[in-house]
C-alpha cells in the first residue's frame, strides 16, 4: 500500500520547481573534503547515495558521516579510502570490514548526545542527504520512518539535499520538517529498504549461529519477559533476543513502549491488546520511539497512523525523559560481561563490531525509573559455544558501555543475575550461575584467584547447578498474597541465611533438632549448592523493594537404596500456618514422581504437631513410628 496521497500537495513540483534537481545535479554541489551526513536506517536516500559514489573522482577527502544504515554502503571500499573517509556512530554489516581492516572510522558515543555534537558545532555538517515524503499544502514534509538524529543533522547541515519519496511514510509525532528548512529536493519513487527481524545486528557474531540458537532465543525471552510486569514500559529492539521477548509478552496487559527503535515484531502485541500504553507516565497511550525498521508490512502500518509518534533522539533517548516512565523496562544485549559486571557491546577485543547505541541512554534510564528494570541479555556461548560470553575479565580491547556501577540485570538462557548494588563476591557467583555449564568451574577458579570470592569456595567446584525451570510454581494465599516457588539457586546464599536468623529457636529446633544459635558456612552451602537430581531444594519468595525476600525452603534427600527421599521443610514464623508447608509438601511429591521416586520419608520431633500434621493429611499413605521422642515416617506415592 502507497501511502495516502491525500496529505501531500499535488502541485508540490511545480510550487517547489525553483528547488527541484536531479540527484546528479545535487550531488554536484558537494565539494572535496565536506563532511556529509547520510540518513539512518531504512530511509537511508540510496539514490543520493549512488549519485555521491558516482562523483568519487571529483571528492577527495570527503567524510561519508552516519549511524545505523541497512542498504548497499558503494562508499565503503579500501580502494575508495582516499575519496569517501567512512566515520560511523554505529557500525553496520555494510561497513565493518572496511572499519575493522582499519580503513573507516568508529565514533563511540551514546546516541542521545549526538545531536549535541551538531549542534555545538563540535562535529559541523556540511552536506546532509535525507529522505522525506513529498511536502503537504503547509509545506511540511515528513521525515517518515528515521527521525532519530536526522532531524539534528538537517537542521544544522549547510546545506540539505533531500529524497522526496512518495512510498515514504507520513509518520506523526515531533517527525516534521518544512518544505523551506530543504536546500534542494529530488524526487525519487522508490521502495524503502526493507530488513527481517534477524538479518540485523543483535550481537551475535557473523556465522557463529549455534544449532539450537532459536531455543537459547525462546529461553533468554522467557526469563525476561518474567521481568516485564503488567503496566510497564519497555523498550523492544531489533534482533533475536529482543523479537525472541516478544512471544513471552502476549498475555501481559496495558504494556506501553517508549524506544528508539520499532520493528515488525510489535504488531501482533498492538493487535492484540497487549499494547496500550493506557498506564504510561507520560505520552499516555502513544507508542513512542524514533525510528522503524523492518517490513513493508511495518511501514505501511505507522503510516499515519496516530499511535506512533516518532520523536528526534534528542527526546527519545533522554535518560531523563525514559527515567519519567514508571515500571520502564529497557532490554539491550551484549557481546560478552566480566565477572564484576562490566558490559562489553560494541566491539570484539580490539575490534569494533556495533556501537554503544542507545543502551547508556536506556539502561541509566530504566535505573531511574519507579519500579524500573534495565536488563542486559545475551547467549552463555559465542562461536558455536566453544566461548563463554562470561569472562573472568573482558578481552583485551573491548570497550566497556555499561560500567559495572549501572549494570542491573543480565540474563543467559540459564537463568537472571541481579547485580545493582551487589558486592564483586555476589556479582561473580551470580553470573557464574547463570553461565554455561562447561565454564563455570573454570569462573570459579578465576574468581578464586583474583581474590574475588572468598577462598573456601573452592569447596563448592563441580557443584554448580541450576534447578529445571519446571520447579516453578505459585501459590496464593487466603489474603491474596502471591507466593513463588521456584529451584534453590547458589545465589540464595545470603537470603538462605538471613531465613535461619530470622527464626523464633522452636523453629530451628523442630527443624533441625538441635538449639543451633547459627549456622556454620560450610553448611549454608551445602544448603545451596544442590544438585537437583538426588537432592532437590525449593525456596518460596515474596516480592520486597530489594527483590524478594525467600520466606520457605523445602527440599528432599535421594537415598538411592531405597528409592526414598527424606523430605523436610521450613516457613518463616510469620508466615506459618497459612498453607504454606502443605503447598510444599504436595510440589515435592509432584517433583518426586516426575524423578520416578517412589516416595518420602520424615523424621519428626513429636511436639510438632504441625508437621505432622501436614503429612497426614498429604494425601498420601503414611506410616509411621515412634522412637526416643522422635516420629520416622513413610509415605508412598
Amino acid at each position: 500500500m502507497t501511502p495516502d496521497a491525500s496529505i501531500y500537495d499535488a502541485d508540490w513540483q511545480s510550487k517547489y520547481a525553483n528547488m527541484i534537481m536531479t540527484a546528479q545535479q545535487a550531488v554536484s554541489q558537494i565539494r572535496p573534503g565536506q563532511r556529509v551526513f547520510i540518513g539512518t536506517g531504512g530511509a537511508q536516500p540510496l539514490h543520493l547515495v549512488q549519485a555521491l559514489v558516482d562523483r568519487r573522482r571529483e571528492l577527495a577527502d570527503t567524510e561519508v558521516l552516519h549511524s545505523l544504515t541497512l542498504g548497499d554502503a558503494p562508499y565503503a571500499f579500501k580502494e575508495l579510502a582516499d575519496n569517501f573517509q567512512v566515520n560511523a556512530f554505529f557500525i553496520s554489516s555494510n561497513v565493518r570490514e572496511m572499519i575493522q581492516q582499519g580503513y573507516g572510522e568508529y565514533t563511540p558515543i551514546p546516541l542521545f548526545d549526538i545531536p549535541k555534537l551538531f549542534e555545538s558545532g563540535r562535529m559541523p555538517i556540511d552536506v546532509a542527504l535525507i529522505q522525506v515524503t513529498p511536502p503537504d499544502k503547509q509545506g511540511r514534509c515528513s521525515l517518515g520512518i528515521s527521525v532519530d538524529i536526522v532531524k539534528s543533522a538537517a537542521a544544522n547541515a549547510g546545506l540539505v539535499i533531500a529524497q522526496v519519496n512518495p512510498q515514504m511514510p507520513w509518520t506523526m509525532g515531533d517527525s516534521f520538517v518544512s518544505v523551506y528548512d530543504l536546500d534542494i529536493l529530488v524526487p525519487v519513487d522508490e521502495p524503502l529498504i526493507e530488513t527481517s527481524e534477524y538479518s540485523f545486528t543483535d550481537n551475535v557474531r557473523s556465522g557463529e549461529v549455534a544449532p539450537d540458537a532459536a531455543d537459547r532465543t525462546r529461553a533468554i525471552g522467557e526469563y525476561i519477559a518474567s521481568l516485564v510486569e503488567d503496566g510497564s514500559t519497555v523498550e523492544v529492539g531489533i534482533g533475536r533476543i529482543p523479537h525472541g521477548v516478544v512471544e513471552f509478552l502476549k498475555d501481559k496487559k496495558d504494556l506501553g513502549v517508549h524506544t528508539e527503535v520499532v520493528t515488525d515484531a510489535i504488531i501482533d502485541l498492538i493487535e492484540a491488546g497487549v499494547i496500550t500504553g493506557a498506564q504510561k507516565s507520560t505520552d499516555r497511550g502513544k507508542i513512542v520511539t524514533s525510528f522503524a525498521m523492518g517490513s513493508k508490512k511495518l511501514y505501511d502500518y505507522v503510516n499515519n497512523n496516530p499511535v506512533f509518534s516518532f520523536n528526534p533522539t534528542e527526546y527519545v533517548n533522554d535518560p531523563f525523559v525514559i527515567g519519567k516512565q514508571n515500571k520502564m523496562v529497557a532490554i539491550n544485549t551484549a557481546l560478552e560481561i566480566d565477572l564484576t559486571g562490566q558490559v562489553c557491546s560494541d566491539s570484539l577485543g580490539t575490534k569494533f563490531y556495533s556501537g554503544i547505541g542507545g543502551q547508556a541512554d536506556f539502561n541509566m534510564g530504566a535505573g531511574r525509573s519507579q519500579g524500573g528494570r534495565a536488563i542486559i541479555a545475551l547467549p552463555s556461548t559465542a562461536e558455536k559455544g566453544s566461548k563463554s560470553r562470561i569472562v573472568p575479565s573482558l578481552t583485551p580491547g573491548a570497550g566497556v558501555v555499561t560500567t559495572r556501577g549501572y549494570v542491573h540485570y543480565v540474563v543467559t538462557e540459564y537463568g537472571i543475575a541481579y547485580l545493582h548494588g551487589k558486592s564483586v563476591q555476589e556479582r561473580a557467583m551470580a553470573l557464574i550461575t547463570i553461565a554455561h555449564p562447561d565454564f563455570r568451574e573454570e569462573l570459579l577458579a578465576k574468581a578464586i584467584e583474583y581474590k574475588w570470592v572468598r577462598p573456601e569456595m573452592a569447596d563448592v567446584e563441580g557443584r554448580f547447578f541450576v534447578g529445571p525451570k519446571e520447579v516453578k510454581t505459585t501459590m496464593l494465599l487466603d489474603n491474596g498474597t502471591l507466593v513463588s516457588f521456584r529451584a534453590m539457586q547458589p545465589t540464595d546464599e545470603k537470603e538462605t541465611k538471613d531465613l535461619f536468623y530470622s527464626l523464633s529457636q522452636e523453629t530451628v529446633y523442630y527443624r533441625y533438632m538441635s538449639h543451633m544459635k547459627r549456622i556454620p558456612r560450610k553448611q549454608l552451602q551445602n544448603f545451596v549448592y544442590v544438585d537437583h537430581r538426588t537432592e532437590v531444594a525449593i525456596v518460596g519468595t515474596v516480592p520486597e523493594a530489594h527483590g524478594e525476600d525467600i520466606i520457605a525452603i523445602g527440599r528432599y534427600y535421594l537415598d538411592q537404596r531405597t528409592n526414598r527421599a527424606e523430605v523436610a521443610f521450613v516457613v518463616r514464623d510469620d508466615w506459618q500456618m497459612q498453607g504454606i508447608g502443605g503447598f510444599i509438601m504436595k510440589h515435592l511429591a509432584t517433583i518426586a514422581k516426575r524423578n520416578g521416586i517412589s516416595g518420602f520419608t520424615a523424621e519428626v520431633m513429636r511436639d510438632n504437631k504441625p508437621m505432622q500434621a501436614v503429612i497426614n493429611h498429604s494425601g498420601m499413605k503414611v506410616r509411621s513410628s515412634l522412637n526416643e521422642g522422635v516420629f520416622h515416617f513413610e509415605m508412598d506415592f
